[in-house]
């Protein structure tokens, strides 16, 4: 096993590693490091567990599991990049693209009926959303802005968008029958195995058996009413209308892979809902599913004119939508993984409330957010926006994360357990002992699911928020719930913990709306805090704040000390960013900002060093540090616009610098010696380099492919300066 591990992964962060990461290995040999792949990309992973259709030579080792047992070990030392996590469409997109590059993979069953076609869709649902982070988080998160960073964001403030008292913005969500609602939760006091059964005049159906639980641990269960669901969609529907608003819903249909596209769907159906009345059963011949979004039922029913005008009736008489991309005329509802609450929100709040609608234009937004249990988070950030005025990044503090998200817990952890209900009846959750633990009365298409979390993970998270407070010196507030079920169990935990190590007057607990106003209070005035949370509100947050404060979370160091001892370094919260894949296929521009990647790549380089004695890998590290300061001092990221510096300069820049770096350092002479002559080829070729890639500029790129590119062909578009990888190697 290499010494670092740099994940090979997605999109634009995977096109930039086309790039960067040859200069890393370049770099980390001169100190005796090590830095090899492992393949998480959504078509690797796809490839890995269909081996059987495959050609010997076109198979491909999983990957993923590899690392999931790595990370359980003290030699971990992964940099782990932003990967998909597929819906449904966009899995079904990366299989027909391998079926064509002669891959005799099986096509993903939407409606299976024999035993085979279930055994495959199984396996590709095993791939779709949150496949990879629940494997690799094996400890909980310590997310932050690095102080040069943060420094420059300050010096350097983004465009934020004015905010007005009588905005109509605003967020809606259930008022009852949904998740937060409906929850109950308990604490085992010893180790058991549970089971999840539906009850119903028909009988007993086994949901779920042989559910293991260790004691300590807090084990969850809720439903969100479909009816409940319907008549609030139905309502806002009207009330946007109303209000002369745009309609939009802000969802997590990636890492909520198995309720949120089941609520996506249903307001599909929704929206379009006199359509569904009137050609409900033509559309379900048609192969229609709600659930996989307006672009696909447009699709689907694009040949039936009569199906077409009822279509474009019902869309004018509705309110307008939130557009994805209003040039295209892609919605909010065409796919389910092209609005992501956590970067959707805090976009539009950054805007000042506004959102883009279909005539191209800003407008003020209905922002629909149907579970209760966090979207008090965003309606309070918008009422103190109202009140206050935008955020001014120049003087803002800071909010850092301790997030609880090792050995999957919370909600991101419930996709086993998680079920659309076929007809009426009493789910039980029942533990080996015969205990009821949990049950609800439920109608047919309700979502019931169960989420838990360990003792151990739960121990560690609060011991890593006490060494987080420490270090910091600042405000520091557990974003629990007292009246939440849930979060009652875990401030059971939290209190006698911060009691034993006497440190408990240096936190506090708030509900997530008051700690929200709490949290802007405090970096309003320029000061810093640490908010504590579970695994989905660690999403939530390491996107808003890094967005509002940075103008982009991409930029966060992103720290993961692995419980066994290893270390998990990921590239910031930027996601893999498809809409800069098409800027450079179209325009040959890459835009994506590798900042994330040199912050990690520090943070590995330096956890080599304390790990494994390595000091020439500290050197290398610290080197890292002042090539990402000469970044951002001087200006090299990346530009959005075609004919602009992009990734590919920045990362000439980066070698450059971190060349400088080493070979100006007095600690090693060695290194020093050894890179002087690399960072005089890097400074005196600057205008080859230069010219080089900018000639490449301002026409189509070919990748050979999009989810499974070309290797030869996409090194040749991203290492396009000859000057450059001659010194490179």
């Amino acid at each position: 096993m290499s010494d670092i591990i740099y994940t090979k992964v997605d999109e634009a962060p995977e096109l930039a590693s086309a790039s960067f990461l040859p200069i890393i290995q370049k770099f980390a040999a001169a100190a005796g490091v090590s830095v090899g792949t492992k393949d998480i990309s959504l078509a690797g992973r796809i490839l890995a567990t269909f081996p059987e259709h495959l050609d010997e030579a076109q198979r491909q080792s999983d990957d993923l599991a590899e690392l999931g047992r790595l990370v359980k070990t003290a030699d971990a030392n992964v940099i782990k990049l932003p990967n998909i996590s597929a819906s449904v469409p966009q899995l079904v997109a990366a299989i027909k693209e391998l079926q064509s590059q002669g891959f005799a993979l099986p096509d993903y069953p939407e409606a299976p009926e024999t035993d085979a076609e279930k055994e495959v869709r199984a396996k590709y649902d095993g791939i779709k959303g949150s496949a990879v982070n629940p494997v690799l988080r094996e400890g909980n998160s310590d997310r932050r802005a690095a102080k040069a960073v943060k420094s420059f964001a300050q010096n350097n403030p983004h465009r934020m968008g004015d905010w007005v008292a009588d905005s109509k913005t605003h967020v809606s969500a259930m008022s009852g029958g949904d998740f937060f609602s409906n929850e109950v939760s308990a604490t085992l006091d010893k180790d058991t195995t549970a089971k999840i059964v539906l009850t119903t005049d028909a009988g007993e159906t086994v949901l779920k058996d042989g559910i293991a639980y260790p004691a300590g641990t807090v084990v969850d269960a809720t439903f969100m009413s479909a009816a409940a669901l319907q008549d609030f969609l139905a309502s806002e529907i009207e009330k946007t209308k109303a209000e002369g608003t745009l309609f939009s819903l802000h969802m997590k249909a990636t890492m909520m892979k198995v309720s949120d596209p089941i609520i996506f769907g249903h307001a599909v159906k929704a929206f379009l809902a006199p359509v569904f009345e009137k050609h409900g059963d033509a559309m379900r011949d048609l192969g229609v599913n709600p659930n996989s979004g307006l672009g696909d039922l447009l699709a689907r029913v694009k040949d039936d004119a009569a199906i077409m005008a009822d279509i474009e009736a019902c869309m004018a008489s509705r309110p307008p939508m939130y557009m994805v991309d209003s040039d295209k005329g892609i919605t909010n509802l065409h796919v389910s993984s092209d609005v992501i609450i956590d970067a959707s929100m805090p976009a539009l709040i950054r805007a000042g409330g506004k959102g883009w609608g279909p005539d191209g234009k800003e407008s003020d937004t209905n922002c629909v957010i149907p579970d209760n249990s966090y979207a008090p988070v965003y309606d309070e950030t918008i009422k103190f926006f109202k009140e206050n005025g935008k955020l001014n990044p120049a003087t803002a503090g800071t909010v850092q994360n301790v997030g609880l998200m090792a050995q999957k817990a919370e909600e991101y952890g419930s996709h086993p357990t998680t079920f659309e209900i076929g007809q009426a009846g009493t789910v039980k959750m029942i533990l080996e002992d015969g205990t009821v633990l949990h049950e609800h009365k439920v109608e047919a298409g309700d979502i019931w699911r169960s989420a838990s979390a360990r003792k151990a993970p739960i121990e560690d998270w609060v011991n890593l928020a006490i060494d987080r407070q420490k270090a910091e010196g600042c405000r520091a507030i557990f974003w629990l719930d007292e009246n939440r079920a849930h979060d009652a169990e875990l401030i059971a935990y939290v209190k006698p913990i911060l009691e034993a190590k006497g440190v408990a007057d240096k936190f506090e607990i708030m509900a997530p709306r008051e700690a929200t106003r709490a949290s802007f209070e405090t970096i309003t005035k320029g000061e810093n805090t640490i908010a504590i949370t579970g695994n989905v509100l660690r999403d939530y947050l390491t996107d808003l704040f890094p967005i509002l404060e940075l103008a982009t979370s991409a930029k966060m160091l992103s720290i993961v000390k692995l419980m066994n001892g290893g270390g998990l370094f990921e590239t910031g919260a930027g996601g893999s960013a498809p809409k800069h894949v098409q800027q450079l296929q179209e325009e040959n521009h890459l835009r994506w900002d590798s900042l994330g990647e040199f912050c990690a790549l520090g943070e590995s380089l330096t956890f080599l060093a304390d790990s494994k004695g390595n000091e020439k890998a500290r050197v290398l590290g610290q080197a890292v540090d002042a090539a990402t300061q000469g970044i951002l001092d001087n200006g090299h990221s990346p530009s959005r616009k075609v004919g602009e510096p992009d990734n590919r300069n920045s990362h000439y820049w980066f070698a450059r610098y971190w060349a400088e770096a080493l070979a100006g350092q007095s600690s090693d002479a060695e290194l020093a010696a050894h890179f002087a002559p690399i960072a005089e080829a890097l400074a005196a070729n600057e205008d080859a380099i230069l010219a080089e890639l900018a000639a490449v500029q301002g026409q189509a790129a070919d990748l050979g492919g999009y989810f499974h590119t070309d290797a030869a062909k996409t090194a040749a578009v991203m290492r396009p300066s000859e000057t450059l990888n001659k010194i490179i190697g």
